[in-house]
């Protein structure tokens, strides 16, 4: 038995790289570096609002990678949320402007609507055996059409209710939030639950562990597929009406890549891309360290905002590289 310091290293080493905490834990450790930089570059930057801002600017994308947390734990994909998150604005404006639609009878109808997008694509996922990759660009693409035949231009949305949710301070210590906060961690909550405490949650990670071990054990996988792709696009309808709080507006050209945002957040967050391994948690901390990176750029004031985009890239990078490691460390 090899008992030298170097294989007792490699064998820590691959120890560590198996944890389930690994990537979890390396987030964590990025955002406090990331926030500990800019502490020490830019006076105030560690200012409790200047964090709560992180929340609100990002409140829309939190629900959407909560929304993807679940797709990619099931071993899928989901490239429509942003185009139904633009569609969802679109919806909402034309109901409420044109229509004169009760506001919460509004929400109601499109989150019921994305769902339902979400349903009818994990339905053709499972059914028909069909990439989630193909059927969720498909969905894209007539989310986004579907915006245009709503109206070419943008919506301005005048709703007392809308403008309230848009322009209430909900005070906090050391700051104030917006209501969009408190529903977007609330999301978080539910979907945290849902993901590690009931039987629903214990069949996603099974199916995104290994969908044909998944049958055998008798669970209902076809029911998980759709219900997965439903529970992500109600995120991506809930993440438009945010959107609508925040912008004030239907355009059909909001969120456009969102949801690789939304994609980055969950990797960097700790979730594989295989599936059937990461935290729905981790979503908080992978918006958290995006909406950092863009505040660091901001306080700059010199740097283009496409350094966001390079950054993030580079950080997907290290982070893919990382998630291969674990899988030849694991057992």
């Amino acid at each position: 038995m090899n008992t030298t310091p170097l294989h007792a290293l490699q064998t820590s080493w691959r120890g560590l790289l198996a944890s389930p905490y690994f990537t979890s834990l390396v987030t964590v450790a990025l955002l406090a570096v990331l926030l500990a930089c800019g502490g020490a570059a830019y006076p105030g930057f560690l200012s409790l609002q200047v964090l709560f801002n992180l929340l609100i600017d990002n409140a829309f994308l939190l629900v959407i990678a909560v929304g993807m947390s679940f797709v990619i734990l099931s071993g899928g994909i989901d490239l429509s949320v942003g185009s139904v998150l633009a569609l969802s604005t679109m919806l909402a404006a034309w109901l409420l402007q044109v229509w004169h639609v009760p506001p919460l009878l509004v929400i109601g109808v499109v989150l019921l609507l994305g769902a339902g997008f979400g349903a009818a694509m994990g339905a053709l996922i499972h059914y028909f055996k069909l990439q989630p990759f193909i059927v969720t660009l498909a969905g894209m693409f007539l989310a986004r059409g579907l915006c245009y035949l709503i109206s070419v231009s943008s919506i301005t949305i005048s709703d007392p209710l809308f403008v309230a949710m848009s322009q209430t301070q909900l005070a906090v210590p050391g700051g104030f939030v917006s209501p969009g906060v408190l529903i977007a961690l609330l999301t978080l909550a539910l979907a945290i639950y849902m993901a590690h405490y009931t039987p629903f949650g214990r069949a996603l990670y099974a199916v995104g562990g290994n969908e044909q071990s998944a049958l055998m054990m008798g669970l209902a996988v076809g029911r998980s597929k759709v219900l997965v792709y439903a529970f992500s696009g109600g995120c991506a309808a809930l993440g438009g009406v945010l959107f609508s709080f925040y912008m004030l507006s239907g355009y059909g050209l909001h969120a456009q890549g969102v949801e690789l945002d939304a994609i980055a957040a969950v990797v960097i967050g700790g979730t594989l891309l295989s599936g059937g391994y990461g935290y729905v948690a981790g979503a908080l901390s992978g918006v958290l360290v995006l909406g950092t990176i863009q505040t660091l750029i901001a306080f700059d004031g010199t740097l283009s905002s496409w350094w966001t985009k390079i950054v993030i890239g580079g950080l997907l990078f290290v982070f893919c590289l990382v998630q291969r490691l674990m899988a030849r460390s694991a057992p």
